[in-house]
């Protein structure tokens, strides 16, 4: 995965929660791409954290309860400046042809 080339998923916090008190089990949150939710009991539930893509957050922006919330995006830039995953990934898209030096 491009997004984190060189760095294990399982230690980049960044996934879905779902507020229990403000889902209204709309079923928006369930056309997320990398499948992520599963509905359960009539509403949806995170149940695939490390498919979240890193980064991502449509089901956020488009839950009309507002209650899917993510880390904040500050702690993620940190991480990536740190662990210098940026540049991991420069490199890795210029070796995929996706970006010209």
């Amino acid at each position: 995965m491009a997004w984190i080339t060189g760095y294990p998923r399982e230690k980049v916090n960044w996934r879905p929660t779902v507020d229990p008190k403000k889902r209204i089990g709309c079923g928006m949150c369930m056309n997320c791409g990398k499948k992520v939710f599963e509905w359960k009991d009539g509403k949806s539930a995170v149940v695939w954290y490390f498919d979240c893509q890193v980064g991502c957050a449509a089901c956020a922006n488009l839950c009309p309860a507002r209650a899917i919330s993510f880390p904040e995006l500050e702690e993620l830039r940190a991480l990536y400046a740190k662990e210098g995953i940026w540049v991991k990934v420069r490199e890795q898209m210029i070796q995929e042809g996706k970006i010209t030096v």
